[in-house]
C-alpha cells in the first residue's frame, strides 16, 4: 500500500512537460539579482556600480542574522544597484549587471577532491553556507541554518521528490538526467546528520523517475526509494513526515522537533555541487507552462533572468493571458510584470488564459464542508475565512490560522468559489504583526 496522509484532494495535475528534457537557456543581456532570495535577512551589496564581476562571484552577504549570499551568474559590470519589488511584492534592493558574454567564471568552482571522511558537519554547513543555497521546493529557508538547527536532533532523513503541485516537472526531470546528484547529495547530509540511511519519497505518478531510482540504488543500503500516493499537498513537510513515519508535528514546531528532517530534490542537487565543485546556486529549473505558453518547456535558467527570456526561449505567448504565477497554480504567486527576474526560488512560471478558475470576493460559503474534509492539516478553514473576513482575526486564531500551510487545498475545492486561503493569509498576516508588535 502506498504511503499516504489524512485529507487532501488529487487536483488536476497538468504536468505537460514530464516528457520535455530541460534546456538549458542561454544567458540574457543583462540580469537583475536580488540581494534576498531566502527567508531572513537582506544582504548588504559587496560590489559597486561600474565594478565587473565574475560568473559565480559573491555579490552580497548578510552582515547579521538569518541569511545566505548572493552570487553573480554571468561576468559581466554592474550598471545599476536599486530597489525594486520581486515575485512577492516585496521591496529588494537588486544588482543590475550587464552580460560580457566571456562567461568568465571565478577560480574557485573547481573540483575540490574532498571526501565525505574528511569532514566534520560544521564543515558541511559551511560549505552550503558559502554556496548560498537555499530551499529550492519553494519555502527558500537557508539551507545551512536547516542543517545546522537540525544537527543531533533527528533519525530520519526525507528527500523530497513528491512535487505535487500541478503543472511543475522541474524536480521529475532533475531526477531522470541527473539523479546521481540528488543520491550524492543526500548521502552528504547523511555525513552532516551522522545517519546510515536517506529516504527518497517519489509521489506514484513519476513511474520513470521511480524506476530510475530504485535501478540506481538497488545495490545501496543507505538509500531507500519510498512511493506516496498522488495526492495534493503530499509534498507539504507535515503530511510527508506523517505518510513516512506516522509521526505528527505539533502545532508550531518544526520536522527536527519529530526526528525529521526534509530536503527538496533540487537542494540536495545543490548541496552535492557545492561539496564536489564549490558551485554556488546560480541557476535552477524553471517549468515554463499554461495554456497561452506555445510551447510549454523545462527550462535551466541563469538566476536573474527575466521571465520575458523564459516565455521568448518557449515560443512567446499563443493568446493574451489572464494571469502570470511565478511558482505552482495552489501556493504561487500572482504577477504584474514579465520583467521580473527568476530567484532561487522560482519553480515554475505559469501563464494562464481567461478560463483559469478564480475565487469570487463577493462569493458566500454554502456549508458544503468539502473544505474541512480536503484540509490536511484538520482546521476548519470555513471559520477561519469567515472570522477573518469581518476582520475578526483573534477568532480565526482560535480555530488554527496560524496553524494553515497556505497549500490552497479549500480555495480549490469551492465550489462557491470563496477566496478561502486569501482570507486566511490575511488573519496570519494580522496576527503575526501583532506579535511583532507586541500588542
Amino acid at each position: 500500500m502506498k504511503h499516504t496522509f489524512r485529507g487532501g484532494f488529487h487536483v488536476e495535475e497538468h504536468k505537460n512537460t514530464a516528457g520535455q528534457a530541460t534546456k538549458r537557456l542561454p544567458p540574457p543581456p543583462k540580469v537583475y539579482i536580488p540581494l534576498s532570495q531566502h527567508i531572513g535577512a537582506p544582504c548588504t551589496a559587496r560590489v559597486s556600480v561600474g565594478e565587473r564581476v565574475l560568473r559565480g562571484q559573491v555579490i552580497g552577504e548578510v552582515e547579521n542574522g538569518l541569511g545566505c549570499p548572493v552570487h553573480s551568474s554571468v561576468s559581466g559590470v554592474v550598471k545599476e544597484i536599486r530597489s525594486c519589488r520581486v515575485a512577492t511584492g516585496a521591496l529588494l534592493t537588486q544588482v543590475v549587471i550587464e552580460n560580457d558574454y566571456q562567461d568568465e567564471t571565478v577560480a574557485t568552482i573547481a573540483p575540490t577532491g574532498r571526501t565525505l571522511e574528511s569532514l566534520t558537519p560544521d564543515e558541511i554547513v559551511e560549505i552550503v553556507r558559502v554556496a548560498g543555497i537555499s530551499g529550492m521546493g519553494g519555502a527558500t529557508f537557508p539551507t545551512h541554518a536547516k542543517i545546522k538547527s537540525a544537527l543531533g536532533r533527528v533519525d530520519t532523513l526525507i528527500i523530497n521528490a513528491a512535487e505535487c503541485e500541478p503543472y511543475i516537472t522541474v524536480n521529475h526531470r532533475l531526477l531522470l538526467e541527473d539523479a546521481e546528484s540528488v543520491i550524492c547529495g543526500a548521502r552528504v547530509l547523511m555525513r552532516a546528520f551522522g545517519l546510515a540511511t536517506a529516504t527518497i519519497a517519489i509521489e506514484d505518478n513519476k513511474r520513470d523517475a521511480i524506476a530510475l531510482l530504485q535501478k540506481l540504488t538497488a545495490d545501496a543500503a543507505d538509500m531507500m526509494i519510498e512511493v506516496v500516493k498522488t495526492k495534493y499537498p503530499q509534498g507539504d513537510e507535515r503530511q510527508l513526515v506523517y505518510a513516512l513515519t506516522g509521526r505528527e508535528i505539533p502545532s508550531g514546531k518544526l520536522p527536527a522537533d519529530a526526528g525529521c528532517v526534509i530536503f527538496n530534490v533540487e537542494t540536495a542537487s545543490a548541496i552535492w555541487y557545492a561539496f564536489s565543485l564549490n558551485r554556488p546556486l546560480i541557476e535552477r529549473r524553471v517549468t515554463v507552462d499554461g495554456d497561452c505558453i506555445a510551447v510549454p518547456s523545462n527550462l535551466l535558467v541563469p538566476i536573474g533572468t527575466p521571465y520575458s527570456a523564459l516565455i521568448a526561449a518557449c515560443g512567446g505567448l499563443t493568446s493574451v493571458p489572464a494571469r502570470v504565477i511565478s511558482g505552482g497554480p495552489m501556493m504561487g504567486f500572482s504577477q504584474w510584470d514579465i520583467e521580473l527576474p527568476v530567484t532561487k526560488g522560482t519553480s515554475a512560471l505559469l501563464v494562464l488564459g481567461k478560463e483559469a478558475g478564480s475565487s469570487l470576493e463577493d462569493a458566500e460559503c454554502i456549508r458544503c464542508g468539502r473544505c474541512v474534509r480536503g484540509c490536511p492539516m484538520h482546521l476548519m478553514p470555513n471559520y477561519i475565512a469567515a472570522f477573518s473576513r469581518r476582520g475578526d482575526c483573534e477568532r480565526a486564531e482560535e480555530y488554527g490560522a496560524l496553524s494553515c500551510v497556505e497549500c490552497g487545498t479549500c480555495s480549490y475545492v469551492c465550489p462557491a468559489r470563496v477566496p478561502i486561503v486569501q482570507y486566511v493569509r490575511m488573519a496570519k498576516a494580522h496576527l503575526k504583526s501583532r506579535q511583532k508588535g507586541g500588542r
